[in-house]
């Protein structure tokens, strides 16, 4: 007489230690995708952040003192648009050691500002976008007062020029 108790209760074992198994694998896959969607997301409100507070015209004491000497036009407030955030995996940093992301702020405005006038603006919305990053995953401490590049535990990110279109 065979007794087939056991042999169930073999497979039954053997199939919650693969399932076991693959839920480890899919966890650690999930973890970096959802730290990614929060980087995203970090991104757009800080983009966001950085043209509404120039639409505003809200600056720090330091940068209206700059402004209002070589930059006059950026203190009345405009209108600017944040039309598309993208971002692009630049392969390991060797450096950090983690992953590079870098994030592209498409923009438009209606008023024709001049380059040196674009650039500001786009370093205002870089630098919120970066802010908001570093604020997201509690890295403040871990980067220089312009969040150049901010830290995450598995990315490092930067971000490129504002194209404006």
């Amino acid at each position: 007489m065979t007794d087939d108790k056991a042999q169930i209760s073999g497979e039954y074992l053997l199939l919650t230690g693969i399932l076991i198994f693959v839920l480890m694998i899919s966890t650690v896959f999930i973890a970096t995708e959802q730290e990614l969607n929060t980087a995203v997301a970090a991104a757009r409100n800080g983009a966001n952040e950085g043209a509404s507070s120039s639409a505003g015209a809200i600056y720090t004491k330091d940068a209206y003192d700059d402004y209002s000497a070589s930059k006059d036009t950026l203190l009345i407030p405009y209108s600017v648009s944040i039309v598309n955030i993208s971002y692009t995996n630049l392969g390991h940093d060797e450096l950090y050691g983690k992953e590079k992301i870098q994030f592209k702020v498409y923009a438009t405005s209606p008023k024709d500002f001049s380059k040196k006038d674009l650039d500001s603006i786009g370093d205002r919305i870089n630098y919120n976008l970066r802010k908001s990053l570093a604020a997201s995953f509690n890295t403040t401490s871990s980067t220089n007062k312009l969040y150049n590049p901010v830290f995450s535990p598995h990315y490092v990110f930067t971000t490129a020029n504002v194209k404006w279109v």
